[in-house]
Formats: C-alpha cells, structure tokens, sequence
C-alpha cells in the first residue's frame, strides 16, 4: 500500500521498527513524515509517541514534523501516560 493508505498506527510502526533495527532511511524517514504531518490529529499518544521516539533515535532530522508535535501535543496532554510523554520528549 501506499503510505497514505496507512492508518497512524501502521505509520508509527514502520519507522519505530526501523529505529529498534538501526535503520537510518532519510529519504523513507522524509516521506513517512510528509505523510503523518496532515493527518497527526488521528494518531494515539503511543503512536505520536513511537514516531517522535523513531525519528530522535535514528537521527533523521524532520523539523517540519517536530514542530507538528510541538503544536499538536500540548492540548492532548491528558491523553498521555508518563512512557508517552517520556518517549515524545526523549
């Protein structure tokens, strides 16, 4: 599928387990991004969480997406639980 057939979770999942392996994609990282930024009101905290979690660890630079976060979590804040908020910080 293409990647705007993806639902939140499956997005967040591509690119955490790509960080777990090691995977530093930038072109792949760069179009998952471009992908999840118009659609971040639809993604849980755990998977907002995996994906700041994913892009931090590989090193992926994504400013657009981080200022998409910056702007989108601080009124779900309730949503998450400490290992969210810890993973989105990170």
């Amino acid at each position: 599928p293409r990647l705007g057939e993806f639902n939140p979770q499956s997005l967040a999942n591509t690119v955490w387990a790509f960080a777990k392996l090691g995977l530093k994609a930038p072109p792949f990282f760069h179009a998952i991004a471009t992908a999840i930024q118009p659609r971040l009101a639809e993604f849980k905290p755990q998977d907002i969480s995996n994906t700041a979690w994913a892009f931090a660890k590989t090193g992926v630079d994504a400013p657009r997406l981080f200022a998409a976060i910056a702007t989108a979590v601080p009124p779900r804040l309730g949503d998450f639980n400490p290992q969210n908020l810890t993973n989105t910080a990170w």
